[in-house]
């Protein structure tokens, strides 16, 4: 046939999970196949595309060139793409099948991805649903590199090659113990805190938003401890260990070890964050990423968003 590649999917995949792998060796042990096989795709690979696409280096693994970076990019979308007909053509009109891969940053995650896989599941239950828990800059890094097809992320840091839909806006708060003196107002000032020892969870973009809110009024916070973990954050607060800042919220106002953390708006004026359906610009929404971007605009919220922009109309900025 005229114009064929002479590359095939087959050693596409064969690609990617050595870049994924790290080996070789490691890369036939996740495909069940021997280790002579996966060598012989890659090297084929290589001269049909006429480039290197790694360096293989005894006992230290394989390391992508500048050019297998590039490839493996493409490689992955390819087979997505592939996987993508596939899926299609065997689920019948209108049923979605395959795989959608979705990431989500780790604050959000309790709380929003559970409604949404649980009712996307329901309406499409050929489909599978892969979802990863990640700070922000990995889950960017994840999308740009095709191993992600969407992310629900803040909007907070976001590359400019990213294409976003506004899902819903929450408004960042005071995180107090229950016995604080401030805990019976219904809204503290960070001027009030600023002695205070604070809690500042260190997960990109959070602690970013946080010291920024109180530079933006003129203050520099005592940062006493710096959790990776939204809920070891809620129980250094619980044990009245400082305040924190935060933007989630969940229902439950109990810390895993059963203190009380109360809630409290921030005096001064400060906008609600805007929580976003992402993607890469570049990147055309396969079938099963359109339908699960519709479905969430239609979805119920979680607690504490604000329900007025749901469904706003989607941005390429």
């Amino acid at each position: 046939m005229s114009g064929a590649p002479r590359f095939s999917l087959r050693q596409l995949a064969y690609f990617v999970a050595i870049a994924e792998a790290g080996t070789i060796s490691e890369a036939a042990q996740r495909l069940h196949i021997s280790q002579p096989a996966v060598s012989l795709a890659l090297n084929d690979l290589e001269r049909a595309l006429k480039v290197q696409l790694c360096v293989r280096r005894k006992a230290h693994g394989v390391t992508l060139t500048p050019t297998g970076t590039q490839v493996l990019h493409r490689a992955r979308r390819l087979l997505r793409q592939a996987e993508d007909l596939e899926g299609e053509a065997g689920a019948g009109e209108g049923a979605l099948a395959g795989v959608l891969s979705l990431g989500c940053y780790v604050t959000l995650a309790p709380t929003v991805l559970p409604p949404l896989l649980q009712g996307f599941s329901a309406l499409h239950p050929g489909l599978t649903v892969d979802f990863a828990e990640a700070t922000q800059d990995v889950l960017q890094r994840r999308l740009l590199s095709g191993e992600l097809d969407l992310a629900v992320i803040y909007d907070m840091d976001v590359l400019p090659e990213m294409a976003r839909a506004e899902l819903f806006t929450m408004r960042p708060h005071i995180l107090l113990p229950a016995d604080h003196p401030l805990a019976d107002r219904e809204s503290v000032s960070l001027h009030e805190l600023a002695e205070e020892p604070m809690v500042l969870l260190d997960a990109a973009p959070s602690s970013h938003h946080a010291l920024g809110l109180c530079h933006a009024f003129g203050l520099v916070p005592r940062v006493r401890y710096r959790p990776t973990s939204y809920e070891v954050a809620r129980a250094l607060v619980g044990r009245g260990m400082g305040f924190s800042i935060l933007v989630q919220r969940p229902s439950n106002d109990r810390t895993y070890e059963g203190f009380r953390v109360v809630i409290k708006e921030i005096a001064e004026p400060v906008r609600a964050e805007a929580v976003l359906l992402a993607w890469p610009r570049a990147v055309t929404l396969n079938r099963r990423a359109e339908e699960f971007l519709r479905y969430c605009r239609r979805a119920a919220l979680p607690a504490g968003a604000r329900p007025e922009p749901f469904g706003a109309q989607e941005s390429q900025a």
